[in-house]
This record gives structure tokens, sequence and C-alpha cells, in this order.
């Protein structure tokens, strides 16, 4: 079984970037994070929001540890490789806090990171699998669902970001920058891709926005400023509804 799990983890090389497995995953995305929501205003009352709320919550948060599990079954599962020390999984373990506790302060932390970070992850997928492995879905589910239930929080349950909420989501994901160091450090790793830039399990070098900041290590200061330029961008539709009530 194990032998059989890990050729299925790693035997698909088939994802091509702006292929037809990455266009349709971007398009399908996208009317899920269009419908859901409204379909969820226009035609379920609040219990029935709430619940699928909670189901939306459930399935991106147990997209990461089913990973782990399967990882864990064939045997591949390495520390330096598969913790949640990426914006992305870190997310995923965070989200029910939103969707199902409604906890502001988190919900200030994930949007921002999500409607960056997550988003992005759309045009440059760091993966090689593509429809219907496992990784082809964890990878959709594990990024674009984030952003699915953080919309879903804004229109459904009006959970509204503040001025304040971008330092707030800037300075924690400079803490998380400092503890993904520590990390790396400690288990010879490179998560957040500070060490380096994203490549495919086999190695091969992964197209991203890191490419046009310049080379390591510059790239990691670059990408502050371009991260709170994003932070500043996702906030921009607030404001103006913000203004036009005032």
């Amino acid at each position: 079984m194990r032998v059989a799990v890990h050729q299925y983890l790693y035997g698909d090389t088939s994802f091509r970037l702006f292929g037809a497995d990455h266009l349709w995953g971007i398009v399908v995305s996208v009317l899920f994070i269009v419908i859901v929501p409204w379909i969820s205003v226009k035609y379920l009352n609040k219990r029935a929001q709430k619940h699928l709320g909670m189901i939306i919550g459930y399935v991106v948060m147990l997209n990461y540890p089913a990973w782990v599990i399967l990882e864990s079954i064939a045997g591949s599962f390495d520390v330096s490789l598969h913790l949640p020390v990426h914006l992305c999984r870190l997310s995923n373990l965070l989200i029910p806090l939103v969707m199902i506790k409604r906890h502001f302060f988190t919900f200030e932390i994930l949007f921002f990171w999500g409607l960056s970070g997550t988003l992005q992850g759309a045009i440059t997928p760091d993966i090689s699998a593509g429809f219907p492995h496992f990784h082809y879905f964890r990878f959709w589910v594990g990024h674009q669902g984030t952003i699915l239930a953080l919309i879903y929080a804004v229109v459904v349950f009006k959970m509204r970001p503040t001025p304040y909420s971008i330092w707030k989501s800037f300075i924690a994901l400079n803490i998380f920058l400092i503890l993904a160091v520590i990390v790396n450090l400690i288990l010879d790793a490179n998560y957040f891709w500070i060490c380096g830039k994203p490549t495919t399990p086999t190695g091969e070098h992964v197209p991203s926005i890191l490419d046009f900041m310049g080379p390591w290590p510059w790239y990691i200061l670059s990408a502050e400023f371009v991260s709170l330029f994003h932070f500043v961008l996702a906030y921009l539709p607030f404001y103006f509804l913000k203004k036009n009530d005032k």
C-alpha cells in the first residue's frame, strides 16, 4: 500500500502552466467564489448560511491534514517540506476560526493574506499533477477555497476589514516570516520560499511573481513592498464603499 500511495502522489507530472487544467481551475474557482456567496444571501436563511459557512471552513481546513496523512502513509512525510509553514497551509488551519467562530482578528489577518499571496498562487501554481489528481484538488481547495471562505465572510457574515487591519496583517506576515526563518535554519528547509524560489517536488523551477523581484535575497525585500501594495489594493473597495455610505 505504501508503494502504491507513493507512486500515486509523485507519479503524475501532467500539469502545465496555463494549460487546460490550469485555466479550468481558475474558471471554476471564480465561479464558486462568485456564485456560492450570492446563492447564500439570496436563497438561504441565517441558519443555513451559518451551516454552509461551517462546511466551507471544515473542507478548507481538512485539506491540509488529508495531505499529511497521505504523505505519512506513503512514507514520504518530511518535516522540512510538509509542515504548515507556508501562508496557504496555516491559513487553511485557521480559517474555521473565521467561518465558525467569526473571530474578527483572524479574519483581519487572513483576509489580506488570502487576497494577496493565496490569490497569486492561482496564477502560478506550484503543483505538478493535473486533473483529477489529489494534488490538483488539494491546491485549488487550499488556495481558492480560502478566498471563497473570506469572500463568504464578507458578503454573508458582513465582516469588514479596517485600515488598521492592513497593518495588523502586515505585522503578522512579518512575524510569520521570522518564524519561518527560524524553522528553515533548524530543519535546513525552504519554507515560505525564503531560501530560494519555488520548485516542484522534482526540483524543477516553478515560475512565480518572485521571478520579477530580483535574485535571492533581494526578492524577499521586494516582496515586502509588493505585499503591502496588495494589502492596500485589497482594502480599496471597502474604502470607497465607506466613503459612499458617508
